[in-house]
């Protein structure tokens, strides 16, 4: 399932943008994907060496490794990290 997400910038924001780049929505949508991106290969590599340690099957496809170390608990979303350091203080 496809998300989208909405981005409000000031005026002076907005043509600060247009002097950094071409594209103000394409510069947006290319750091989000390419942020998203670097997440998946991250979760990817520590689902692999998880699934290892345990000795169970690896998901097949990205996506689907993706779901698994997240249902296995490999890992945890920022906000869930954020709040156990929160908590930990």
């Amino acid at each position: 399932m496809a998300k989208t997400y909405t981005v409000e910038l000031t005026d002076a924001q907005d043509k600060a943008l247009s002097f950094a780049c071409y594209s103000q929505q394409e510069w947006i949508d290319n750091a989000v994907t390419a942020r998203a991106n670097a997440a998946i290969s991250d979760i990817v590599n520590i689902n692999m060496s998880s699934c290892n340690d345990d000795g169970i099957a690896i998901a097949v496809g990205s996506e689907a490794q993706v779901d698994q170390a997240f249902e296995k608990n490999y890992v945890k979303t920022g906000k869930e990290r954020f709040e156990a350091e929160q908590a930990a203080l």
